[in-house]
């Protein structure tokens, strides 16, 4: 995911190595759009995308137009095509983010640009589901959260899902297989920033400076950008591990996952589009 435009944008961040030194980088760019393609997300590998996919799967089929809206280089929305058969657009803002996710060499989605917050490859009603994963705490304001939403709305047709994956502001300090979410004691109200920690595929570390957004905050506006049926849930590590094929069996096997049994951090927000 990249800059969003109008302050409805992933935050700048800062790459910090693992000598502990920090540059500021911004995920716009060829060089924000390389070092988010060098996250991990082993936490997310596990207790979000794998939920993502299979709630999804309820609705989407070899026939259905799903959207990954805020795609970055690629890798969720790619996987989600293999694995679901669906005609899958991924849609971000940053040129460099869907020139990485064209050139994977392993791609069987599409990518598309969205320009002034508007998703233009697709009509209205276009779209038979959507997933937002990680979006909502790179938006600074309730204002930009809710043009998100209605730019959604505006995408799906009536009774379809809308799928959002996002981390818990109320985990903040925990020190988690790929992430930390705020620092130790932290307290953060809505919108506040949030720095946040995320591993790279090389073992350092990479910082950036979210917004704080309780999960409890996505419900009222997705209901006033015309949704309706939002249900939550916090996947756990035994439901992952419980379900034959869901996670993938090394990553599973490769940790013990202590502080995902202890606080699961993932939320994952379905929404029926009226």
């Amino acid at each position: 995911m990249s800059d969003w435009p109008e302050g409805s944008g992933r935050a700048r961040t800062s790459g910090e190595g693992r000598g502990g030194g920090a540059e500021p980088v911004a995920w716009s760019g060829p060089e924000g759009a390389q070092a988010f393609a060098a996250v991990e997300a082993a936490t997310d590998w596990l207790l979000g995308y794998p939920f993502v996919f299979r709630t999804l799967a309820r609705w989407v089929d070899s026939g259905s137009v799903l959207v990954d809206y805020g795609c970055g280089p690629g890798k969720v929305a790619d996987h989600g095509a293999r694995l679901l058969g669906a005609k899958v657009l991924g849609v971000d803002t940053s040129p460099e983010m869907l020139a990485l996710a064209r050139g994977s060499g392993t791609a069987v989605a599409e990518y598309h640009l969205v320009t002034d917050g508007r998703t233009a490859c697709l009509a209205d009603g276009g779209a038979d589901a959507v997933m937002c994963n990680h979006v909502l705490a790179s938006l600074p304001t309730a204002e930009a959260m809710l043009a998100v939403f209605r730019e959604v709305r505006r995408l799906l047709r009536p009774g379809r899902p809308f799928v959002l994956l996002a981390t818990d502001p109320a985990c903040s300090g925990t020190e988690y297989a790929s992430l930390r979410i705020g620092e130790a004691g932290g307290q953060y109200g809505p919108g506040d920033e949030l720095p946040v920690r995320l591993r790279r595929t090389d073992g350092s570390w990479q910082v950036m400076p979210n917004h704080a957004w309780p999960v409890d905050f996505y419900p009222p506006l997705l209901e006033r950008a015309g949704f309706a049926n939002v249900v939550q849930q916090r996947p756990t590590v035994d439901e992952a591990l419980g379900v034959p094929g869901l996670v993938d069996p090394d990553l599973a096997a490769g940790r013990t996952w202590s502080a995902e049994r202890a606080k699961p951090p993932l939320v994952i927000t379905t929404a029926l589009a009226v």
